[in-house]
């Protein structure tokens, strides 16, 4: 007996059990007219935008860090007007988007900004980003600045310019200590797809929600949903842990 036959058999029921009752329920969410494809498709669309959320998070995050940390090291009257005005611009941006909602931010990208634009997955990617690098950002920039300063001048001796020191001195100590925090953020933005659908976004969020419009029934089309978003996050957690425990490892030798 195929899925149809046995889904025709338990409807033909009229007092089915709880256990007859969820599985029509998760059939009708998962296998009929193979709507597994759905939650494929969308999960695939998840991890892209996360993808693309992630590089645009740490390209934002590292710059405006690094400014934000030239501005902060300058030395007692020397101080730049130049880096000063670009410390302000990106001090308004860590501002604006730490101080404001997700969700407000979406919508602003989405339905204002480029309301003429079609792509709204990629409006949603392009958004998650932009809110994900205020973070980096802080995150980073706290990280370089616990470091002791003895470091960057250590560098400047050696004839390195600040970007060098930066990235060949600084950076990679800097990094072994902000790891935790910069993998609580990237699950965050994980987890922050979901709120794409608000702007037509087609993640997983969107085709549950698309299948709920047709089942009217909630419970298993949200519940695959959660089950899917709590695997990413383990994959990820457990990608995170491989790499703290090889950097202790190199700590070592």
């Amino acid at each position: 007996m195929d899925f149809t036959q046995l889904y025709e058999t338990f409807h033909a029921l009229e007092n089915p059990s709880f256990w007859q009752d969820a599985y029509m329920k998760f059939y009708m969410a998962w296998f009929y007219k193979d709507r597994w494809t759905m939650y494929v498709d969308g999960l695939i669309t998840t991890v892209q935008v996360t993808i693309m959320a992630l590089i645009i998070g740490v390209i934002l995050g590292v710059v405006v860090a690094l400014i934000r940390t030239a501005h902060d090291q300058q030395r007692p009257g020397h101080r730049n007007p130049f880096l000063g005005i670009i410390n302000f611009v990106c001090k308004i941006y860590v501002t604006i988007i730490r101080g404001t909602p997700m969700m407000v931010q979406l919508l602003i990208m989405g339905l204002v900004i480029f309301a003429s634009s079609r792509n709204k997955t990629l409006i949603g990617a392009l958004s998650l980003g932009i809110n994900s690098g205020a973070y980096v950002a802080e995150i980073i920039r706290g990280g370089l600045m616990s470091l002791d300063i003895g470091q960057t001048e250590a560098g400047r001796s050696l004839g390195l310019g600040y970007f060098d020191t930066m990235r060949f001195i600084v950076i990679p100590q800097a990094f072994k200590a902000i790891l935790p925090a910069l993998g609580n953020e990237f699950i965050t933005l994980l987890k922050d797809t979901s709120l794409i659908n608000v702007i037509g976004g087609k993640e997983i969020v969107y085709f549950a929600q698309a299948i709920i419009t047709n089942t009217y029934e909630p419970m298993y089309p949200y519940l695959i949903t959660a089950v899917m978003y709590l695997i990413l996050v383990l994959i990820f957690t457990w990608l995170q842990s491989r790499l703290e425990r090889r950097l202790r490892q190199s700590d070592r030798r």
